[in-house]
């Protein structure tokens, strides 16, 4: 008999559509979900892993509170080899938090976890994965939610969309489209309805490896 295997899930959509709020209900129903961007929070924060390599390389970020993101933001914008450095330093620390994380999905014997993955389709990474899902909604809808963030102005919204893959590319690519835009009983119906799915498809992959 094989081993069963897990399922990797991506979940991704451009700024404002409601990941997080898509997020929070897959946690709501037992399903474990790595957030990236939360793994890196704990890496800067004090004691976390992050913060002497990066205030070897970009000491003006690092003070008693940990890693300033906005500043380390400034110090790298624009600046390409500076942005590597970064990286070098920050992509395999939360590699690692990314392994443990699904390890320990494994060792529960999960069927299927969910990545939240923001930059899945502008970093051309859906190799790897058994299923997508696109968090959409409507134009108008997003543009409200990212223009009542804090600090947020037209200008910088603009320039996130230009660099980002339309959405409409996105939910071309996907598996699966929950859209938010909806009534919230309604998005909490589709993404149960996309959970009993990603079940089906997990039992019936090992049920075929037996």
């Amino acid at each position: 008999m094989m081993p069963a295997r897990m399922m990797k899930v991506a979940l991704t959509g451009s700024i404002g559509m409601g990941k997080s709020t898509v997020g929070r209900m897959l946690t709501a129903r037992g399903i474990a979900l790595f957030d990236a961007d939360a793994a890196v929070h704990a890496l800067y924060a004090p004691g976390g892993a992050a913060v002497e390599p990066l205030r070897a390389a970009f000491p003006e970020a690092v003070g008693a509170a940990g890693v300033d993101r906005a500043i380390l933001s400034k110090l790298v914008l624009g600046d390409g080899d500076a942005i590597r450095r970064l990286e070098a330093i920050v992509h395999p620390l939360v590699g690692q938090v990314r392994q443990a994380f699904l390890e320990d999905a494994a060792a529960r014997g999960d069927a299927f976890v969910v990545l939240d993955i923001p930059l899945l389709f502008e970093g051309r990474n859906r190799a790897g994965y058994d299923a997508v899902i696109v968090v959409s909604a409507p134009a108008e809808a997003q543009r409200a939610r990212v223009l009542a963030r804090p600090g947020m102005t037209a200008e910088k919204f603009e320039a996130i969309l230009a660099r980002q893959v339309p959405d409409e590319i996105k939910r071309a690519g996907a598996d699966y489209v929950i859209d938010t835009g909806l009534p919230l009983a309604e998005t909490e119906a589709r993404v149960q309805a996309v959970v009993d799915d990603l079940a089906r498809q997990a039992a019936e992959m090992n049920g075929k490896a037996r």
